[in-house]
């Protein structure tokens, strides 16, 4: 249950505070916007923060699923009316001002989870999902915040973010790489005759700028749709 002694103002001066320590620049960008929609912006993302800090937190697997658990499970009650926590009682009401499906922030946990349990993808449709979970979903859920009048925009959103989250993987090739974690897609690497073993190699062959360039034109292919 809700604590009596918890109010609306101090609940998004808590989001603020959240968005102000961990956001570095993107705070500053978020200043821009009107007073309503900025601070629904902290509810959000303080819910996404929490997320991350919520496995970061935790030493095993299945203690990070276990908390990520107890997130739907406190999502489930935010959006019964139930709120327990600062945070959770200000995405509450944003929720409600801005329409935001429960789904998308399911999404935005799911995100978080796949990151403990999955570190290679079969094709790009294993790909897209995971990034649709981690990017897309936020655009989603700040494109209610922001307001649109066609119902394309939420298309525009889906593949601005897939665009972003593609260009952050060619970007991380190696860095991935070096914490176990292959985003390319294995059907792909096998397509262009490419190796993860290449890959651990530092080989820089033909079939690799092959590869690299379908990765990146595919990206482009989602900035110029989104």
């Amino acid at each position: 249950m809700q604590s009596p002694t918890m109010d609306l103002e101090s609940a998004y001066e808590a989001c603020r505070t959240i968005t102000r320590r961990e956001a570095k620049n993107f705070y500053y960008a978020f200043l821009t916007l009107p007073a309503a929609k900025r601070r629904a912006i902290y509810a959000a993302y303080a819910f996404c923060r929490h997320c991350d800090d919520s496995v970061d937190e935790e030493t095993t697997t299945d203690a990070k699923l276990k908390a990520l658990a107890d997130l739907q499970s406190d999502l489930d009650d935010t959006y019964s009316g139930n709120a327990a926590t600062a945070v959770s009682l200000a995405l509450a009401d944003v929720a409600r001002q801005y329409d935001i499906p429960k789904e998308y922030f399911r999404e935005v946990i799911l995100g978080v989870e796949s990151d403990l349990v999955k570190n290679r993808f079969q094709d790009f449709d294993e790909l897209r999902e995971y990034c649709y979970r981690v990017a897309s979903v936020v655009g989603l859920i700040c494109l209610q915040i922001f307001g649109y009048e066609d119902d394309d925009a939420k298309g525009y959103a889906v593949d601005l973010g897939l665009a972003m989250q593609l260009t952050n993987i060619i970007r991380d090739v190696r860095e991935d790489l070096d914490m176990g974690r292959v985003y390319l897609p294995q059907d792909e690497l096998a397509r262009f005759g490419y190796s993860e073993e290449d890959l651990r190699n530092g080989v820089r062959n033909q079939a690799f700028q092959d590869l690299m360039t379908f990765q990146s034109q595919r990206a482009r292919d989602y900035f110029q749709r989104g």
